[in-house]
């Protein structure tokens, strides 16, 4: 669809993949992304289709995107919980998981707390495709 009627350079989902390439590029923050689609959206012609946050930007763009796996990861880095069934690093003794006010704890259990980091990982079939 274009971005607005009679625009022949950009449709809506080139011009929001070209702004998230520069965003990604240049490390903009999700606020500053916004801002930035607020003020665009505010130059175009009144009936534009570009989203109005990053929020809608990144909806646009989902189904176009590539499948990828969360793996746990040691807070401090030190090794991967992909295989493993550990609830602490055997290097730093850190737990894998957070507790509610966000510090590690070595009693939580993955049934009632989050994973203290996670690393995505994205396979390199689908993205040779």
């Amino acid at each position: 669809m274009p971005l607005y009627p009679g625009c022949t350079a950009f449709t809506r989902l080139s011009m929001v993949l070209a702004l998230v390439n520069l965003k990604a590029q240049f490390g903009w923050s999700d606020k500053s992304f916004t801002e930035l689609l607020v003020l665009l959206k505010k130059l175009l012609p009144r009936d534009n289709m570009l989203p109005k946050n990053q929020y809608k930007a990144k909806k646009i763009l989902c189904p176009v995107g590539m499948e990828y796996q969360k793996i746990h990861a040691c807070p401090n880095d030190c090794i991967l919980y992909e295989f493993a069934e550990l609830r602490n690093c055997p290097t730093c003794g850190l737990s894998c998981y957070k507790v509610n006010n966000d510090e590690c704890s070595d009693d939580a259990t993955p049934k009632n707390s989050r994973p203290a980091k996670v690393c995505w990982y994205l396979p390199i079939i689908p993205r040779f495709k």
